[in-house]
């Protein structure tokens, strides 16, 4: 059942979108199922920050598909300009265009006009998303984006419409679901998040984590994934790693234990799957004794 105010499938709370999601191994946190749920009922734009690798991500692609929708994915770069992130003209075919005008008799401002229609345009995501229906809009690493590009978000996210001076404005019938998500690498402005409703991803409690890595890897054995989880929350909460681990370098650690057979957290099996996790060189020796510290008091 459809929503004809929204656009949206009909969702009665967070915790039939919390189902939803889990069904497609994307198991949310408290307060983020909360935080989408009132996006799409509101229909405003949501904002997660939080660490790299905790799913934020991840969690635009999995809505999109709990949905039935199609995501569009926008990643934000320095320098990024209306026309990456709205449109552009495909000058190429127009200057053939134009050429093949300039052959024939007739009047060349008509022809000039005719060179900024539908037939030259290319759609950016952000068009697409507000033409494509049914979409979830993932606008990734908006921190990486300059201060120009969030002043022309402000303008879409006011009233979901692109202005193309030289064919009518774009207007979503249904607003699309947008998702900002931040490393928070810089302070997004404070325009732009008032517009926008807001959730901080943090890293999973070692129990949410281990439950998630069962999800993902299906045949990781229990003991293991209860080990990898609580070794990660070590590395985490030490102060002299450099580059803390993500749950997506959590899953990849799992992946590679499981691929190469391990029961259990060994020295030989740590080192043969720690390249998933570590990033910087400097963490190697660090990182690998946090993993191991527990197993080798149990062992002994």
């Amino acid at each position: 059942m459809t929503d004809v105010t929204t656009g949206w499938p009909v969702i009665d709370s967070p915790e039939m979108l919390t189902g939803m999601l889990a069904d497609r191994q994307y198991l949310a946190g408290e307060g983020l199922a909360a935080a989408a749920f009132l996006a799409l009922r509101m229909g405003r734009p949501l904002f997660l920050e939080g660490d790299p690798g905790v799913g934020k991500t991840d969690f635009a692609r999995k809505i999109a598909e709990a949905l039935g929708a199609r995501c569009i994915r926008l990643q934000c770069h320095a320098g990024l300009d209306v026309s990456q992130a709205l449109y552009d003209w495909n000058f190429p075919k127009q200057i053939l265009a134009l050429r093949a005008a300039g052959e024939e008799a007739g009047d060349r401002a008509a022809q000039l006009r005719g060179l900024y229609t539908e037939e030259f345009l290319h759609r950016r995501p952000i068009l697409q998303a507000l033409e494509g229906g049914r979409t979830v809009l993932l606008i990734d690493e908006i921190d990486r984006a300059d201060d120009e590009f969030e002043a022309l978000l402000l303008q879409v996210l006011e009233d979901y419409t692109v202005g193309i001076p030289e064919l009518d404005d774009v207007r979503a019938p249904f607003p699309p679901l947008v998702i900002l998500t931040s490393n928070r690498t810089r302070e997004v402005h404070d325009a732009l998040k008032r517009r926008c409703l807001y959730h901080w991803i943090a890293h999973p409690e070692p129990e949410l984590e281990e439950r998630i890595l069962q999800r993902r890897v299906p045949a990781l054995p229990e003991e293991l994934a209860r080990q990898i989880a609580a070794g990660m929350q070590r590395v985490r909460a030490a102060k002299n790693v450099a580059k803390p681990p993500g749950v997506a370098e959590s899953i990849d650690f799992a992946e590679a234990l499981t691929a190469r057979g391990a029961a259990t957290l060994t020295p030989a099996t740590v080192d043969a799957a720690v390249c998933t996790v570590v990033k910087h060189h400097e963490d190697l020796g660090v990182v690998r004794q946090l993993l191991l510290v527990p197993t080798q008091r149990e062992a002994a």
